[in-house]
């Protein structure tokens, strides 16, 4: 089926395509010096001293995760069995590593306005026993950093984030992603900007570097600076180390042609935020007393990835009706990520514990969903949602 108001539609231009002709024109197509360049441009541009490019945001995530269970540094090291806060509602993959690593998670609930941390169940919920602390900021949404802030100072609470949804918002003029120790992003299709298949981790801590380094290409020394905090020296024989495995590592590496298409892709960036939080704007002036829904309720600067749709309260239980009169005036819509991910057949597989009751969470899983937005105007579309 055609909507006539998709979830996603290409940014690219002639410069894509140029990217791409250069890439074959090189006959260089695994990672190389395209993917070198777009990291450093990508580290520029979001104030961080590191970026790893990896090939999905659901790589990052784990790469994250991972290099978290091989540094040396006490402060920031995880063991198997730790506690780690997540809220209950985010993508499959905010939580399959914490889970693959053998943390624990404690789920804890979701603002019903912001989509983002309910903060006095996130205070509640933070213990002693707390080790680390997973920050979604969901749909474009940053999370209120001062308020995690209060709540973590002077704790040993190792703060990380997936911004996977959220590129270019910003908190109090600090990008998102760039909060936590480490912070993650995607660029899939769907997001804002367009790699095909791509995502990234960021970071100013130069041993997590290193360490993503190796785990990202099969745990070996080959993409290590001679003197690293893996290692310490490498030899100056590179047959010698170009097979010498020093971490269980992975394959995560992305293509030449996806770190070209990203350079191209982040010159654009504050132009495509730019244009979404012009769609938010206008959608925040015309549905803010909507009565049949409301409207993600915005942290400082999103980024407005979609717009999410959340029926009121005297309007409980009719999802599946404005499913329909969406697909009826030609929108495309979805679940809010993936809703209450607490109420997952896989969470069999998962060591875990629910704080309190996760009843926002529930409620958007039984009664929100989201359309798309755009890096164009949509005065049109935004029309017709005050129609329904």
């Amino acid at each position: 089926m055609t909507f006539k108001y998709p979830l996603a539609t290409s940014s690219w231009d002639d410069a894509e395509f140029a990217a791409l002709d250069r890439v074959i024109a090189s006959d260089m197509f695994s990672m190389g010096p395209e993917v070198r360049a777009y990291e450093e441009e990508f580290a520029a541009l979001f104030g961080s001293k590191y970026a790893v490019m990896v090939n999905s945001g659901s790589s990052a995530n784990l790469l994250m995760t991972a290099a978290l269970f091989f540094t040396k540094n006490t402060a920031l090291k995880l063991e198997r069995g730790d506690e780690i806060i997540v809220p209950a509602v985010s993508w499959s993959t905010t939580y399959y590593p914490l889970c693959q690593y053998g943390l624990r998670l404690k789920f804890v609930d979701i603002d019903r306005e912001t989509l983002n941390y309910d903060l006095a169940a996130l205070e509640a919920a933070i213990t002693d026993n707390t080790r680390a602390l997973m920050v979604v900021n969901l749909l474009g949404n940053p999370n209120d950093f001062a308020a995690l802030k209060r709540l973590t100072d002077g704790r040993n609470i190792v703060m990380i984030e997936d911004n996977c949804e959220s590129m270019g918002a910003t908190f109090e003029g600090k990008q998102a992603g760039t909060f936590g120790v480490m912070g993650t992003f995607s660029s899939f299709f769907s997001h804002h900007i367009s790699t095909m298949e791509g995502g990234m981790v960021v970071t100013d801590d130069e041993e997590l570097y290193h360490i993503m380094l190796s785990l990202r290409a099969h745990g070996w020394t080959r993409n290590l600076p001679k003197f690293n905090h893996v290692t310490g020296e490498k030899s100056d024989d590179p047959f010698k180390e170009s097979f010498r495995f020093v971490l269980p590592g992975y394959n995560l590496r992305p293509l030449e042609m996806s770190g070209a298409l990203g350079r191209e892709q982040i010159k654009k960036l504050p132009g495509l935020i730019a244009g979404r939080r012009a769609n938010g704007a206008l959608l925040q002036d015309a549905v803010s007393d909507h009565p049949r829904f409301m409207i993600q309720r915005e942290i400082g600067n999103s980024s407005w990835f979609g717009f999410s749709l959340v029926l009121r309260d005297v309007h409980t239980g009719e999802r599946a009706q404005m499913v329909r009169d969406l697909s009826a005036a030609g929108f495309e819509c979805r679940p809010i990520v993936a809703g209450n991910f607490a109420k997952n057949e896989v969470m069999d597989y998962f060591d875990f514990e629910i704080h309190d009751t996760l009843s926002n969470a529930n409620y958007i899983d039984d009664n929100g969903l989201f359309v798309g937005n755009h890096h164009y105007p949509l005065p049109e579309a935004i029309k017709v949602l005050v129609t329904l």
